[in-house]
């Protein structure tokens, strides 16, 4: 990918379309059945990506046991009789072959060797445990695997994936996925690889989608200063102007008025009438934990646009987060800061914005 383009991934809920119940269900066993391999063989796949790291501090093998990583036709130490990447290729596809179309097995591969490449450091430090993949996690395809097409009342989109017809779902939708989607669909974005995800009987696209940076005239010796708070979520000082985005009233105790309903519903749920089984009776519970992760989700996509949108008027080319790392050692001893106030969400909600309008961004 090129400096001046960026992956933006966009959750689109789709549904098969087709009107056949015997067809439905063959279809929807078969999504299934994909998810479980994917996570089985994801697993298997990390384990022997693993094992082939730390192979050569087996200390309790023979001293004359070969452990080069290499290719044995490239390299005569090698103990390897084919790539590195081309190995858990060939474990998948000597297990899921005929299972699996080819491309989700190729895409497995290439996206969990990268992820364990970059994780190879934590892991060798003892800093990080071994990822484990659940049952849940989505079925990656390549992107040329999509071609959109609209729908009878242009509204929404129709694509086939694998000979299975899907169409999405958009609602009222006011975001911009239906104009991203549009813009796929005539190819003025590239669709990159991207992944299916079943959540509660519900199907979910993950696309993935690369689009050109937002030209703005930035100077990169006009420096903005941000500083990330409890009283003001953001404080930005750019030359002689200072800025102050959210307050404590706004933010902090809001959520916390989210909080103290969900506990007094909490309290009371040991009341609740039985018969109806445990999932009925914290309907109203989990009601208000997804409120509540909402509303902290809703006010730091705000917080951080505002911010962005200030350093672009102020044509600010560097955007510093001014002591940062010292107020997260701090967080890390409060309680209450720790529960309450989502540094580590805001910042990233920062560095995806300030690249996409070109801004270099400094955690101080």
């Amino acid at each position: 990918m090129a400096n001046d383009t960026i992956i933006l991934t966009r959750k689109v809920q789709i549904y098969i379309d087709c009107d056949e119940k015997e067809k439905r269900t063959e279809y929807f066993k078969k999504l299934f059945e994909w998810q479980d391999i994917v996570y089985r063989g994801s697993n298997m796949v990390l384990t022997h990506q693993y094992l082939q790291e730390n192979i050569k501090d087996l200390i309790y093998l023979r001293d004359d046991v070969k452990v080069k990583l290499a290719d044995n036709n490239k390299d005569p130490e090698g103990i390897l009789n084919t790539s590195r990447m081309n190995t858990t290729y060939r474990v998948l596809s000597a297990y899921f072959k005929g299972k699996l179309p080819a491309d989700i097995i190729s895409n497995m591969n290439m996206t969990l060797i990268k992820n364990f490449n970059a994780d190879r450091l934590a892991y060798w430090k003892g800093e990080k445990s071994l990822r484990n993949y659940k049952k849940d996690m989505p079925i990656p395809f390549s992107g040329v695997q999509i071609k959109f097409s609209n729908d009878e009342k242009n509204r929404d989109f129709k694509f086939s994936l694998f000979k299975i017809p899907f169409r999405t779902y958009l609602g009222k939708d006011r975001s911009d996925k239906r104009v991203l989607l549009q813009r796929a669909l005539v190819g003025q974005i590239k669709i990159c690889g991207s992944s299916i995800k079943i959540v509660k009987g519900k199907i979910f696209l993950l696309i993935a989608l690369e689009l050109p940076k937002k030209q703005h005239v930035l100077k990169d010796h006009v420096i903005a200063e941000a500083s990330l708070s409890v009283e003001h979520p953001i404080t930005v000082n750019i030359d002689k102007d200072n800025f102050q985005i959210g307050n404590k009233e706004e933010f902090l105790y809001r959520r916390m008025a989210i909080q103290a309903a969900r506990h007094r519903i909490q309290k009371a749920s040991a009341f609740n009438k039985g018969g109806k089984g445990r999932t009925k009776k914290l309907k109203s519970l989990e009601h208000f934990s997804e409120k509540e992760k909402n509303y902290v989700d809703s006010r730091l996509h705000l917080y951080s646009r505002r911010l962005i949108d200030i350093c672009v008027k102020s044509q600010a080319g560097t955007l510093l987060l001014v002591n940062q790392t010292n107020k997260e050692e701090t967080a890390k001893d409060d309680e209450f800061l720790l529960r309450n106030w989502s540094y580590y969400g805001l910042i990233e909600k920062i560095k995806y914005k300030a690249s996409m309008a070109g801004i270099n961004l400094i955690v101080e």
